[in-house]
Protein backbone atom coordinates (compact mmCIF):
# COMPACT_ATOMS: atom_id res chain seq x y z
CA UNK A 1 0.00 0.00 0.00
CA UNK A 2 1.20 3.51 -1.01
CA UNK A 3 2.39 5.05 3.08
CA UNK A 4 0.33 8.17 3.90
CA UNK A 5 2.14 11.08 4.93
CA UNK A 6 2.98 10.81 8.72
CA UNK A 7 0.23 11.64 10.96
CA UNK A 8 1.35 14.69 13.19
CA UNK A 9 -0.04 16.43 16.72
CA UNK A 10 -0.78 14.15 19.69
CA UNK A 11 -0.99 11.14 19.81
CA UNK A 12 0.43 9.66 16.60
CA UNK A 13 0.76 6.92 14.93
CA UNK A 14 2.19 3.50 16.94
CA UNK A 15 6.28 3.13 16.80
CA UNK A 16 6.60 -1.05 16.22
CA UNK A 17 9.12 -3.42 16.92
CA UNK A 18 7.49 -5.66 14.49
CA UNK A 19 9.27 -4.44 10.92
CA UNK A 20 9.69 -7.67 9.15
CA UNK A 21 12.63 -9.19 7.26
CA UNK A 22 10.18 -11.47 5.79
CA UNK A 23 6.79 -12.71 6.52
CA UNK A 24 5.78 -15.95 7.24
CA UNK A 25 4.98 -18.37 4.23
CA UNK A 26 1.35 -19.08 5.29
CA UNK A 27 -1.29 -17.56 7.44
CA UNK A 28 -5.26 -18.89 7.38
CA UNK A 29 -6.05 -14.99 7.77
CA UNK A 30 -4.22 -12.42 6.36
CA UNK A 31 -5.65 -8.81 7.56
CA UNK A 32 -4.42 -5.83 4.62
CA UNK A 33 -3.98 -2.26 6.95
CA UNK A 34 -2.86 -2.04 10.59
CA UNK A 35 -5.36 0.51 11.65
CA UNK A 36 -8.02 0.24 13.65
CA UNK A 37 -9.94 -1.67 11.24
CA UNK A 38 -7.72 -4.25 10.67
CA UNK A 39 -6.25 -4.31 14.53
CA UNK A 40 -10.01 -4.81 15.43
CA UNK A 41 -10.14 -7.88 13.54
CA UNK A 42 -7.24 -9.28 14.31
CA UNK A 43 -8.48 -9.31 18.25
CA UNK A 44 -11.73 -10.92 17.37
CA UNK A 45 -10.59 -13.19 15.44
CA UNK A 46 -7.75 -14.25 17.71
CA UNK A 47 -10.24 -13.98 20.48
CA UNK A 48 -12.42 -16.68 18.61
CA UNK A 49 -9.21 -19.24 18.29
CA UNK A 50 -8.06 -18.12 14.90
CA UNK A 51 -4.21 -18.54 15.63
CA UNK A 52 -2.62 -18.08 12.35
CA UNK A 53 -3.06 -14.43 11.53
CA UNK A 54 -1.24 -11.78 9.92
CA UNK A 55 -1.43 -8.48 9.47
CA UNK A 56 0.24 -6.56 6.79
CA UNK A 57 0.63 -2.85 7.25
CA UNK A 58 3.04 -0.48 5.02
CA UNK A 59 4.11 1.73 7.81
CA UNK A 60 3.67 1.66 11.76
CA UNK A 61 0.65 0.34 13.05
CA UNK A 62 -2.02 3.50 13.03
CA UNK A 63 -0.32 5.31 10.45
CA UNK A 64 -3.01 6.37 8.14
CA UNK A 65 -6.66 7.39 8.89
CA UNK A 66 -6.74 5.90 12.57
CA UNK A 67 -3.76 8.02 13.36
CA UNK A 68 -6.46 10.89 14.73
CA UNK A 69 -5.95 12.56 17.86
CA UNK A 70 -9.24 12.07 19.07
CA UNK A 71 -12.57 10.04 17.32
CA UNK A 72 -15.91 10.45 18.11
CA UNK A 73 -17.98 7.61 19.21
CA UNK A 74 -21.57 7.80 18.82
CA UNK A 75 -25.01 5.61 17.74
CA UNK A 76 -27.51 9.05 16.74
CA UNK A 77 -27.43 8.19 12.84
CA UNK A 78 -30.38 8.37 10.91
CA UNK A 79 -31.27 4.73 9.57
CA UNK A 80 -31.41 1.45 11.16
CA UNK A 81 -28.05 -0.35 10.60
CA UNK A 82 -25.99 2.12 10.76
CA UNK A 83 -27.18 3.03 14.68
CA UNK A 84 -26.92 -1.02 15.56
CA UNK A 85 -23.13 -0.35 14.38
CA UNK A 86 -22.52 2.02 16.55
CA UNK A 87 -24.47 1.30 19.35
CA UNK A 88 -23.12 -1.98 19.55
CA UNK A 89 -19.20 -0.22 19.02
CA UNK A 90 -20.19 2.17 22.24
CA UNK A 91 -20.84 -1.02 24.33
CA UNK A 92 -17.93 -1.79 23.33
CA UNK A 93 -15.36 0.99 24.38
CA UNK A 94 -17.39 0.95 27.54
CA UNK A 95 -16.16 -2.08 28.33
CA UNK A 96 -12.60 -1.57 27.05
CA UNK A 97 -10.92 -1.49 30.28
CA UNK A 98 -11.99 -5.41 31.02
CA UNK A 99 -12.25 -6.80 26.69
CA UNK A 100 -9.56 -6.18 25.61
CA UNK A 101 -8.21 -4.70 28.46
CA UNK A 102 -6.71 -1.16 28.05
CA UNK A 103 -7.74 2.88 28.77
CA UNK A 104 -8.83 4.21 25.98
CA UNK A 105 -9.57 7.75 27.15
CA UNK A 106 -13.03 7.02 26.52
CA UNK A 107 -14.69 10.92 27.56
CA UNK A 108 -18.86 9.99 27.51
CA UNK A 109 -19.69 13.88 27.05
CA UNK A 110 -22.67 13.35 24.69
CA UNK A 111 -22.84 14.60 21.13
CA UNK A 112 -25.12 17.71 20.63
CA UNK A 113 -25.59 18.69 16.62
CA UNK A 114 -27.13 22.11 16.35
CA UNK A 115 -29.51 22.56 14.03
CA UNK A 116 -30.71 25.95 12.16
CA UNK A 117 -33.22 25.18 9.54
CA UNK A 118 -37.14 23.70 10.39
CA UNK A 119 -35.93 21.22 7.99
CA UNK A 120 -32.84 19.62 9.80
CA UNK A 121 -35.16 19.50 12.76
CA UNK A 122 -37.45 17.67 11.08
CA UNK A 123 -35.12 15.31 9.75
CA UNK A 124 -33.57 15.19 13.04
CA UNK A 125 -36.72 14.21 14.78
CA UNK A 126 -37.13 11.59 12.62
CA UNK A 127 -33.95 10.28 13.51
CA UNK A 128 -34.34 10.44 17.38
CA UNK A 129 -37.72 7.83 16.98
CA UNK A 130 -35.71 5.69 14.94
CA UNK A 131 -32.79 5.87 17.43
CA UNK A 132 -35.17 5.54 20.70
CA UNK A 133 -36.86 2.66 19.12
CA UNK A 134 -33.18 1.01 18.92
CA UNK A 135 -32.65 1.71 22.57
CA UNK A 136 -30.20 4.91 21.90
CA UNK A 137 -31.30 8.02 24.41
CA UNK A 138 -31.23 10.54 22.27
CA UNK A 139 -33.54 13.54 22.58
CA UNK A 140 -34.69 16.83 20.88
CA UNK A 141 -33.67 20.03 22.92
CA UNK A 142 -34.27 23.75 22.86
CA UNK A 143 -31.65 26.42 22.19
CA UNK A 144 -31.38 27.61 25.59
CA UNK A 145 -30.41 24.15 27.14
CA UNK A 146 -27.71 23.77 24.19
CA UNK A 147 -26.09 26.48 25.37
CA UNK A 148 -26.47 25.08 29.03
CA UNK A 149 -24.54 22.05 27.70
CA UNK A 150 -22.57 23.95 25.84
CA UNK A 151 -21.84 27.61 27.21
CA UNK A 152 -19.76 29.07 23.31
CA UNK A 153 -23.10 28.48 21.44
CA UNK A 154 -25.06 31.03 20.29
CA UNK A 155 -28.67 30.76 20.74
CA UNK A 156 -29.29 33.58 18.14
CA UNK A 157 -30.76 31.74 14.84
CA UNK A 158 -30.98 28.16 16.30
CA UNK A 159 -33.90 26.36 16.20
CA UNK A 160 -33.21 23.31 17.51
CA UNK A 161 -30.24 20.83 18.71
CA UNK A 162 -30.27 16.88 18.81
CA UNK A 163 -28.25 15.54 22.33
CA UNK A 164 -27.15 12.26 22.58
CA UNK A 165 -25.70 11.57 26.36
CA UNK A 166 -24.10 8.16 25.96
CA UNK A 167 -22.03 8.99 23.02
CA UNK A 168 -18.58 10.88 23.41
CA UNK A 169 -14.88 10.48 22.07
CA UNK A 170 -11.57 8.91 22.72
CA UNK A 171 -8.27 8.52 21.66
CA UNK A 172 -7.85 5.84 18.35
CA UNK A 173 -3.85 5.20 18.72
CA UNK A 174 -4.98 3.51 22.31
CA UNK A 175 -7.54 1.41 20.49
CA UNK A 176 -5.50 0.21 17.89
CA UNK A 177 -2.72 -0.78 20.10
CA UNK A 178 -5.00 -2.35 22.95
CA UNK A 179 -6.73 -4.35 19.95
CA UNK A 180 -2.96 -5.31 18.60
CA UNK A 181 -1.27 -6.16 21.97
CA UNK A 182 -4.38 -8.25 22.92
CA UNK A 183 -4.26 -9.94 19.19
CA UNK A 184 -0.53 -10.72 19.46
CA UNK A 185 -0.65 -12.05 23.24
CA UNK A 186 -3.06 -14.84 21.24
CA UNK A 187 -1.07 -15.12 18.06
CA UNK A 188 -1.27 -12.62 15.47
CA UNK A 189 1.83 -11.65 13.91
CA UNK A 190 2.09 -7.97 12.86
CA UNK A 191 4.27 -7.34 10.29
CA UNK A 192 4.58 -3.68 9.96
CA UNK A 193 6.52 -1.75 7.14
CA UNK A 194 5.30 -4.14 4.66
CA UNK A 195 4.19 -2.97 2.03
CA UNK A 196 1.77 -5.69 -0.17
CA UNK A 197 2.94 -6.03 -4.11
CA UNK A 198 0.32 -8.72 -5.73
CA UNK A 199 -2.37 -10.61 -4.94
CA UNK A 200 -2.81 -14.13 -6.38
CA UNK A 201 -6.05 -15.65 -7.02
CA UNK A 202 -7.27 -19.05 -8.79
CA UNK A 203 -10.68 -19.04 -10.02
CA UNK A 204 -12.83 -17.99 -7.17
CA UNK A 205 -10.14 -17.63 -4.70
CA UNK A 206 -7.49 -15.88 -3.40
CA UNK A 207 -4.40 -18.07 -3.24
CA UNK A 208 -1.75 -15.72 -1.94
CA UNK A 209 -0.53 -12.46 -0.85
CA UNK A 210 2.78 -10.67 -2.39
CA UNK A 211 4.66 -8.20 0.05
CA UNK A 212 8.37 -6.64 -0.12
CA UNK A 213 9.18 -8.65 2.68
CA UNK A 214 7.91 -12.61 0.80
CA UNK A 215 4.65 -14.01 -0.36
CA UNK A 216 2.00 -15.38 2.27
CA UNK A 217 0.25 -18.92 0.98
CA UNK A 218 -3.25 -18.07 3.11
CA UNK A 219 -7.33 -19.20 3.30
CA UNK A 220 -8.81 -15.93 3.46
CA UNK A 221 -7.90 -12.23 2.80
CA UNK A 222 -9.61 -9.44 4.36
CA UNK A 223 -8.78 -5.82 3.35
CA UNK A 224 -9.11 -2.76 5.80
CA UNK A 225 -6.79 -0.44 4.18
CA UNK A 226 -8.76 2.71 4.50
CA UNK A 227 -8.40 5.07 1.88
CA UNK A 228 -5.69 3.03 0.42
CA UNK A 229 -8.58 -0.06 -0.09
CA UNK A 230 -9.40 0.80 -3.98
CA UNK A 231 -5.48 0.34 -5.02
CA UNK A 232 -5.85 -3.23 -3.18
CA UNK A 233 -9.14 -3.91 -4.65
CA UNK A 234 -8.00 -3.17 -8.21
CA UNK A 235 -4.95 -6.07 -7.85
CA UNK A 236 -7.76 -8.84 -7.44
CA UNK A 237 -9.99 -7.21 -10.03
CA UNK A 238 -12.78 -6.27 -7.72
CA UNK A 239 -13.95 -2.48 -7.60
CA UNK A 240 -13.95 -0.90 -4.14
CA UNK A 241 -15.36 2.55 -4.64
CA UNK A 242 -13.22 4.58 -2.24
CA UNK A 243 -11.31 8.08 -2.51
CA UNK A 244 -9.06 9.66 -0.18
CA UNK A 245 -10.03 13.24 1.21
CA UNK A 246 -8.22 15.07 3.27
CA UNK A 247 -9.73 16.71 6.44
CA UNK A 248 -7.96 18.80 9.18
CA UNK A 249 -8.01 19.73 12.57
CA UNK A 250 -6.57 22.03 15.17
CA UNK A 251 -5.77 22.52 18.88
CA UNK A 252 -5.77 25.73 20.86
CA UNK A 253 -3.52 26.78 22.80
CA UNK A 254 -3.97 25.75 26.97
CA UNK A 255 -7.17 27.78 27.68
CA UNK A 256 -7.59 29.87 31.31
CA UNK A 257 -9.32 29.24 32.81
CA UNK A 258 -9.75 25.46 31.42
CA UNK A 259 -12.72 24.94 28.95
CA UNK A 260 -15.82 23.49 30.40
CA UNK A 261 -16.53 20.03 30.11
CA UNK A 262 -18.53 20.30 26.74
CA UNK A 263 -20.13 17.95 24.37
CA UNK A 264 -18.89 16.94 21.08
CA UNK A 265 -20.89 19.87 19.03
CA UNK A 266 -21.44 19.99 15.39
CA UNK A 267 -22.96 22.99 13.57
CA UNK A 268 -24.56 20.35 11.17
CA UNK A 269 -25.10 23.95 8.37
CA UNK A 270 -20.95 24.47 8.29
CA UNK A 271 -20.15 20.95 9.44
CA UNK A 272 -17.70 22.73 12.51
CA UNK A 273 -16.95 20.83 15.17
CA UNK A 274 -15.70 21.38 18.45
CA UNK A 275 -14.79 19.34 21.68
CA UNK A 276 -12.61 19.33 24.95
CA UNK A 277 -9.10 18.36 23.66
CA UNK A 278 -6.54 17.66 26.98
CA UNK A 279 -6.27 21.51 28.04
CA UNK A 280 -7.96 23.44 25.59
CA UNK A 281 -10.19 22.68 22.36
CA UNK A 282 -9.89 20.85 19.08
CA UNK A 283 -11.42 22.32 16.09
CA UNK A 284 -12.89 21.06 12.66
CA UNK A 285 -14.32 21.37 9.74
CA UNK A 286 -14.89 19.26 6.67
CA UNK A 287 -13.41 21.75 3.85
CA UNK A 288 -15.88 21.13 0.46
CA UNK A 289 -14.00 22.24 -1.72
CA UNK A 290 -11.25 19.62 -1.02
CA UNK A 291 -9.94 17.81 -3.66
CA UNK A 292 -9.65 14.13 -3.30
CA UNK A 293 -5.96 12.83 -3.11
CA UNK A 294 -3.28 11.24 -0.37
CA UNK A 295 -2.26 14.55 0.75
CA UNK A 296 -2.02 15.14 4.31
CA UNK A 297 -0.13 18.19 4.82
CA UNK A 298 -1.21 20.17 7.42
CA UNK A 299 -2.44 23.58 5.67
CA UNK A 300 -3.57 26.68 8.68
CA UNK A 301 -4.67 28.70 6.26
CA UNK A 302 -8.03 26.01 6.45
CA UNK A 303 -8.89 27.60 9.96
CA UNK A 304 -10.52 30.57 8.16
CA UNK A 305 -13.21 28.37 6.88
CA UNK A 306 -13.18 26.83 10.89
CA UNK A 307 -13.54 30.95 11.73
CA UNK A 308 -16.10 32.39 9.86
CA UNK A 309 -18.35 29.04 10.28
CA UNK A 310 -18.33 29.99 14.13
CA UNK A 311 -18.11 34.00 14.15
CA UNK A 312 -21.92 33.23 14.49
CA UNK A 313 -22.97 29.68 16.25
CA UNK A 314 -19.93 30.09 18.68
CA UNK A 315 -18.67 33.47 18.44
CA UNK A 316 -15.99 32.78 21.42
CA UNK A 317 -14.25 30.48 19.89
CA UNK A 318 -13.49 32.46 16.59
CA UNK A 319 -10.66 34.43 18.03
CA UNK A 320 -8.43 31.44 19.99
CA UNK A 321 -5.27 30.71 19.18
CA UNK A 322 -4.16 27.67 18.18
CA UNK A 323 -1.01 26.31 18.09
CA UNK A 324 -0.91 23.49 15.60
CA UNK A 325 -3.20 21.04 13.91
CA UNK A 326 -3.11 17.46 11.97
CA UNK A 327 -4.12 16.14 8.93
CA UNK A 328 -5.90 13.16 7.87
CA UNK A 329 -7.52 10.86 5.30
CA UNK A 330 -11.25 10.26 5.30
CA UNK A 331 -12.21 6.92 3.05
CA UNK A 332 -15.12 8.27 1.22
CA UNK A 333 -17.87 6.37 -0.76
CA UNK A 334 -20.47 7.61 -3.04
CA UNK A 335 -23.08 7.19 -0.88
CA UNK A 336 -21.33 8.29 2.35
CA UNK A 337 -21.71 4.82 3.74
CA UNK A 338 -19.52 1.66 4.59
CA UNK A 339 -18.45 -0.88 1.88
CA UNK A 340 -18.54 -4.40 4.07
CA UNK A 341 -18.85 -7.69 3.37
CA UNK A 342 -17.45 -10.57 1.04
CA UNK A 343 -16.64 -10.27 -2.64
CA UNK A 344 -19.13 -11.95 -4.86
CA UNK A 345 -16.05 -13.43 -7.49
CA UNK A 346 -13.64 -14.18 -4.57
CA UNK A 347 -15.18 -15.61 -2.02
CA UNK A 348 -12.47 -15.65 0.29
CA UNK A 349 -11.68 -12.06 -0.21
CA UNK A 350 -13.42 -9.82 2.56
CA UNK A 351 -13.58 -6.38 2.65
CA UNK A 352 -14.21 -3.24 5.34
CA UNK A 353 -13.58 0.00 4.41
CA UNK A 354 -15.12 3.30 3.25
CA UNK A 355 -16.05 4.44 6.00
CA UNK A 356 -16.38 7.85 5.40
CA UNK A 357 -15.49 9.35 8.56
CA UNK A 358 -17.40 6.72 10.70
CA UNK A 359 -14.42 3.96 10.81
CA UNK A 360 -13.66 4.64 14.83
CA UNK A 361 -16.35 4.52 15.88
CA UNK A 362 -18.05 1.33 14.07
CA UNK A 363 -14.29 -0.55 14.06
CA UNK A 364 -15.66 -2.90 17.50
CA UNK A 365 -18.77 -3.88 15.75
CA UNK A 366 -17.32 -4.53 12.34
CA UNK A 367 -14.44 -6.12 13.62
CA UNK A 368 -17.39 -9.17 14.92
CA UNK A 369 -18.73 -9.24 11.54
CA UNK A 370 -15.30 -10.07 9.43
CA UNK A 371 -14.65 -12.28 12.14
CA UNK A 372 -18.27 -14.19 11.59
CA UNK A 373 -17.67 -13.68 8.21
CA UNK A 374 -14.60 -15.89 8.35
CA UNK A 375 -16.14 -18.66 10.27
CA UNK A 376 -19.44 -18.23 8.21
CA UNK A 377 -21.29 -17.64 10.63
CA UNK A 378 -24.32 -15.38 10.47
CA UNK A 379 -23.13 -11.78 12.00
CA UNK A 380 -25.53 -9.84 14.80
CA UNK A 381 -26.91 -7.80 11.64
CA UNK A 382 -27.34 -7.92 8.02
CA UNK A 383 -24.87 -6.42 6.35
CA UNK A 384 -26.14 -7.05 2.71
CA UNK A 385 -26.84 -3.34 2.31
CA UNK A 386 -23.16 -2.40 2.73
CA UNK A 387 -21.75 -4.72 -0.26
CA UNK A 388 -20.12 -2.97 -2.27
CA UNK A 389 -21.84 -4.52 -5.34
CA UNK A 390 -24.99 -2.00 -4.76
CA UNK A 391 -23.19 0.68 -6.57
CA UNK A 392 -23.22 -1.91 -9.71
CA UNK A 393 -26.52 -2.67 -9.13
CA UNK A 394 -27.97 0.70 -8.86
CA UNK A 395 -29.27 -0.13 -4.99
CA UNK A 396 -26.95 3.02 -3.14
CA UNK A 397 -27.41 2.41 0.57
CA UNK A 398 -29.75 5.60 1.92
CA UNK A 399 -26.91 8.85 2.31
CA UNK A 400 -25.64 9.15 5.97
CA UNK A 401 -25.27 12.83 6.38
CA UNK A 402 -23.87 12.90 9.56
CA UNK A 403 -20.18 12.66 8.03
CA UNK A 404 -18.34 14.39 11.14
Amino acid sequence: MPRPGAASGRDGPLSSSSAFRSVPPTADVVIIGGGVMGASAAFHLAEAGVTDIVVLERGDLACGSSGKPIGGVRAQFSDPLNIELGSRSLRAYEDFPHRPGADIRLDTVGYLFLLTTDRQAADFEAGVRTQNALGVPTRMIAPDEAHRLCPYVSTDGLVAAAYSPDDGHARPVLVVKGYADAAARAGAIFATHTTVTGIDTAGDRVTAVHTDHGSIACNTVICAAGAWSGLIGDMVGIDLPVRPVRRQLAFTEPLVPPAPRIPFTIDFTSSAYFHNSDDGLLFGLADPRQPDGFDTTWTPEWLELFRDAVRTRAPELADMRTVGGWAGLYEVTPDHNALIGRSGELVNFLYATGFSGHGFLQAPAVGEILRDLHLDRAPFVDISPLSADRFRSGAEFRPEAHVV
